[in-house]
């Protein structure tokens, strides 16, 4: 039902006790990102801390996030399909330790271990 954002190996796992909400992927370098499935763009923006960001409303409450990009390829209101490229990996905010994707995923508000339902090798 989702699809991996961006095929690679995963460098940081999900540790929420530490404030790690999600997966870190290390992955070719100027690697696309990819929406896990159907959504519209509920945020498409830079921060100091994560870099270029984008958030993904999908339907059933769930919410995906991707930090760290080097570039954003959608804006705030774009309806986006599975599998559609989103942004460009890269090493942006003062959180990243290096290039890659900070991912996480968000069910009825709560964050979720992503590996428990996407694939990343």
């Amino acid at each position: 039902r989702f699809v991996t954002p961006v095929r690679g190996s995963i460098s940081a796992k999900f540790q929420p006790a530490v404030q790690h909400y999600g997966v870190d992927i290390l992955a070719a370098k100027d690697a696309p990102i990819s929406s896990i499935m159907d959504g519209i763009v509920i945020s498409s923006d830079v921060s100091l801390q994560t870099g270029n960001s984008v958030y993904i409303q999908h339907p059933k409450n769930i919410v995906s996030v991707y930090k760290h990009n080097s570039a954003l390829l959608v804006k705030t209101g774009d309806v986006v399909k599975t599998g559609q490229a989103i942004a460009i990996i890269g090493n942006s905010g003062e959180m990243s330790t290096g290039p890659h994707l900070h991912f996480e995923m968000w069910y009825d508000g709560k964050v979720v271990n992503p590996e428990n339902y996407i694939n990343f090798n």
